[in-house]
């Protein structure tokens, strides 16, 4: 069930903030695009199956093209050749767009300390929620979904054109 925002009830309506209307449909309509490229892309497989149902926290369509997704999910081992590409991806996904790291290995690289695997999605794009383990389990995916979902209904609608914001993407070499 959705919780209603703050505001004015009465009799068949309810006032609030466009904020918070925005919030909370961005929060309920995410569309994750998948970039699963190991063992924890096995893992986000299992989450969109029956026993776990992403479907359920409104993540019901699955996009395998970035202009139609705002949600990337990285899960697994990504090497150096691959940083570019998953740059570009990030690129051509729509505004305002969310990063997931599933698991250790997008997250920091995890066991493979070596020349041609890459420490960490964030050395190329933003990353917004980061899921632990190797590989992390359907339910702490789910987990790091749902804090996402918390950070998208709260975000303002005027972060994207903060100078902040604006910074953050610069440093990635982003305009």
């Amino acid at each position: 069930m959705v919780e209603i925002p703050e505001g004015y009830s009465g009799e068949g309506f309810h006032a609030t903030s466009f904020d918070k209307v925005v919030g909370l449909a961005r929060k309920n309509s995410l569309w994750p695009l998948p970039f699963a490229t190991s063992c924890c892309g096995i893992e986000f497989m299992a989450t969109m199956g029956a026993n776990y149902d992403l479907a359920r926290f409104g993540s019901e369509r699955m996009g395998f093209t970035p202009r139609q997704c705002d949600m990337l999910l990285v899960a697994g081992t990504i090497a150096k050749k691959m940083g570019p590409i998953l740059r570009e991806v990030y690129l051509q996904m729509s505004e305002p767009r969310w990063v997931v790291a599933i698991g250790a290995c997008a997250s920091s690289g995890g066991i493979f300390d070596s020349y041609s695997v890459l420490q960490g999605i964030d050395q190329v794009i933003p990353v917004d929620v980061y899921v632990p383990g190797c590989p992390p389990r359907p339910e702490a995916i789910l987990d790091g979904i749902l804090k996402l979902q918390d950070l998208v209904q709260h975000e303002s609608l005027r972060r994207r054109n903060s100078p902040r914001y604006k910074d953050l993407l610069s440093s990635y070499g982003i305009q």
